[in-house]
């Protein structure tokens, strides 16, 4: 029992240093993006709704892994130290390059992708126990009343590979001529999702 434990609480840290961090890139995006609109009077074309929905759910990601941890004071600590560094220096580089900073948000996600399936693996191999889903997790994405930790971290991951493809999209469609992220973008990425969700169902 104190493997299944012990397992547990390791995945979890990882995973919450992961969305202490993750929760960023989409606010200072979109809080960028919202400011350069105002400046110049310019839609967004529909960027500043996705990023702050992009840091809210990786937010909604933090706040599950931290009723599945419940973290010690000292983490609680480790979390506000990186979440300060990282802020300060997403900012500086999303001023100074945001093509840069959205393709690197891809990466973290790649990197988020890979953690949340060796998770599944051991959470299928026995490893890690199977615990009930907390209520918060239930409540966010509507899963069933019975749901288990499988299905958590499965939608978890699932929202990360969509973050990935968001980012990584965002970093090839960003202008340099200074127009930024392309008003048309959006829309079309949109559009595209919804096509691969209905051929990924079928």
């Amino acid at each position: 029992m104190y493997g299944f434990l012990e397992m547990q609480r390791r995945y979890g840290c990882r995973a919450m240093m992961l969305e202490t961090v993750a929760a960023v890139p989409g606010m200072v995006g979109g809080m960028l993006l919202h400011l350069k609109s105002l400046r110049k009077f310019q839609q967004s074309g529909g960027w500043i709704k996705a990023l702050l929905e992009e840091a809210e759910n990786e937010r909604m990601h933090l706040m599950t892994m931290v009723e599945l941890v419940k973290p010690k004071w000292y983490e609680r600590l480790l979390v506000l130290t990186v979440q300060g560094v990282f802020f300060n220096a997403f900012f500086v580089l999303y001023m100074l390059s945001p093509k840069l900073a959205h393709r690197i948000v891809g990466y973290l996600e790649e990197e988020a992708i890979h953690s949340y399936t060796e998770y599944l693996k051991d959470i299928d191999s026995g490893a890690i126990e199977n615990v009930p889903a907390p209520a918060i997790a239930i409540d966010y994405w509507r899963l069933p009343k019975d749901a288990t930790l499988k299905d958590v971290i499965t939608v978890i991951r699932a929202d990360e590979a969509h973050h990935r493809d968001v980012n990584h999209f965002a970093s090839v469609r960003y202008s340099f001529s200074g127009k930024g992220i392309e008003r048309g973008a959006c829309s079309s990425w949109l559009s595209l999702r919804l096509i691969l969700d209905r051929v990924e169902s079928v």
